[in-house]
């Protein structure tokens, strides 16, 4: 069984430079991986990306950071782009309390505007949630028809278990961190069935490569990780957790 990398940016300029070997090594290693748009720009070329190869899937949307650029005509155009095969969900949208490039207010209103896309296309989400974990909450429970997946998951051990009936948990590579007691507690008490793996690539590099540039193969060290932590098999986190991503995105 192989893995699958849930989110990755291979979009990114830190690729420009050898994009063909990085998706080579996906090809060869990998079920298939799943590219996340934050922006218009990013999210077309991540359709693009999809389109070209049968492996790689794209997620479209404006991430809060962001989310200055979202408007009318940038809702329309992701509608459009939405109802392609290829795109897979939502995201990532969400909440960013740390930078605030924009306030709340606005971040919510555009969040929420986002969920809604999501569910007319009838798609996923794919959420960011950073310093916003209470506020994100909230305005999802106002939206009980959406699921998904909570990307880079922050949070603490009670709101995952508050989440898990309807988002699966994205973990990369900071599990691998010296500092993830937070995280390593969600992974132990959380069921696998409920876990999908991520690396966030180019960012969140895993040990033993923390420090350089992060790619889509290296979701095997989280796996490694995951399955030290639950003291199960490498070859069990594997089989499940790439049946919770199909199963996240609808792919049969």
């Amino acid at each position: 069984m192989k893995l699958v990398d849930t989110h990755c940016h291979l979009d990114n300029e830190q690729f420009d430079t050898d994009r063909l070997e990085v998706i080579e090594r996906i090809k060869e290693q990998l079920e298939f991986c799943v590219n996340i748009g934050y922006d218009l720009e990013s999210s077309k070329k991540s359709l693009e990306l999809a389109e070209k190869y049968d492996f790689i899937y794209a997620v479209i949307g404006v991430h809060p950071i962001d989310i200055a650029q979202y408007n009318e005509q940038t809702e329309k155009e992701l509608e459009t782009l939405g109802k392609n095969p290829k795109v897979l969900a939502i995201g990532e949208i969400g909440l960013d309390y740390h930078w605030m490039t924009e306030p709340k207010d606005v971040q919510q209103e555009r969040f929420i505007k986002q969920l809604e896309l999501a569910k007319r296309l009838n798609k996923p989400v794919v959420i960011h949630t950073r310093d916003a974990m209470e506020d994100t909450v909230n305005i999802l429970k106002n939206h009980p028809e959406i699921t998904g997946v909570m990307h880079c998951y922050p949070g603490s051990l009670e709101t995952a278990k508050e989440l898990i009936d309807r988002f699966y948990l994205g973990i990369g590579g900071t599990l691998t961190f010296k500092n993830a007691k937070k995280t390593v507690e969600v992974v132990k008490n959380i069921p696998l069935d409920r876990i999908v793996i991520e690396t966030d690539c180019p960012y969140l590099t895993p040990e033993p490569f923390r420090g350089k540039r992060n790619e889509p193969i290296y979701v095997e060290y989280v796996a490694q990780k995951i399955a030290e932590i639950k003291e199960v098999s490498v070859e069990e986190v594997k089989e499940i957790t790439t049946q919770n991503a199909k199963k996240l995105y609808g792919i049969v």
